[in-house]
């Protein structure tokens, strides 16, 4: 069977159509529950309520705590695991004494589970128990709240985050260096360019579409944080670090909510989508520059 045989699509369609259907059916369902009040319990019949769920939503102050608390984890957790990121990578592609032992240890967060990080973080947090107020105390300082009180609560969730995906922008923007050509370094070289010039002439323009997409995923992805909140806080104290997904969380599988549920869960698709279109529309311009 040649590639232009039509048979084979004989065998790709049902897989295909098995796979869309599995993927659009949860989604319309959910979209339709949204619609709809939901409660399994105490269970009550379902009613259409139209957009009353939208409206009860953007009228909670909750929500809107949920959306702000979740957007200071995701934005500034994730500048700094690009700076960082971006300057371990420079580093490992010049070849340090020790880099590929480096390269390996600096990817070992990444790998372990989240759970598992935030239930060692809260351990060393701990604020009467933690090793690290034991330590304070021992020269002299006072114990701090970083799980009682909601500032050093948040940083402290903010902390986790960099320390366990700051590896994935690592590797990501250390195979963009890595693919930079060489004769325009030495073009520079030649032109006298220091190694700041070169940076800001040359690698940051030309990594900034990697760049950009590392960003882009980091930031999806942050504002998805559930587990790390879960363990460590319980969006605690109060509501003070409760994010999104927790928010959803706390209704769907605590209170059994599901229309309520699914309208929180298409509101956040929206609040993910704006921040996506501001966020390629304000980099446009630079890729097109640098393309």
């Amino acid at each position: 069977m040649n590639r232009d045989d039509p048979i084979k699509y004989f065998f790709l369609w049902p897989a295909f159509l098995v796979v869309l259907a599995m993927a659009i059916f949860p989604l319309i369902y959910s979209l339709a529950n949204s619609f709809m009040s939901l409660r399994l319990v105490p269970p009550m019949p379902a009613r259409f309520v139209g957009l009353d769920n939208y409206a009860d939503l953007l009228s909670n102050p909750r929500f809107w705590q949920t959306v702000k608390t979740t957007s200071i984890i995701a934005f500034i957790s994730v500048a700094f695991q690009f700076v960082i990121g971006f300057g371990v990578a420079l580093a490992l592609v010049k070849r340090v004494r020790g880099a590929d032992f480096f390269r390996t240890a600096f990817l070992l967060p990444m790998l372990v589970a989240p759970v598992a990080v935030a239930l060692v973080a809260r351990q060393i947090l701990n604020p009467s128990m933690g090793p690290l107020n034991q330590v304070a105390t021992f020269f002299g300082f006072p114990n701090l709240p970083y799980l009682t009180e909601a500032n050093w609560a948040m940083g402290s969730l903010i902390a986790v985050e960099i320390w366990q995906w700051t590896p994935f922008v690592i590797l990501l923007i250390l195979a963009g260096l890595q693919g930079l050509p060489d004769d325009v370094y030495e073009a520079a070289e030649l032109e006298g360019a220091s190694s700041w010039q070169q940076f800001w002439s040359i690698t940051f323009p030309m990594m900034l579409p990697i760049s950009a997409a590392v960003i882009f995923i980091r930031i999806v992805e942050s504002f998805k944080i559930i587990d790390t909140v879960f363990v460590m806080t319980g969006g605690g104290p109060g509501i003070a670090t409760e994010t999104l997904t927790l928010f959803a969380y706390q209704e769907g599988f605590k209170k059994f909510n599901l229309g309520y549920t699914s309208a929180l869960s298409f509101l956040f698709l929206a609040v993910v989508l704006i921040l996506s279109l501001v966020y390629l529309a304000l980099l446009k311009p630079y890729l097109e520059k640098y393309k």
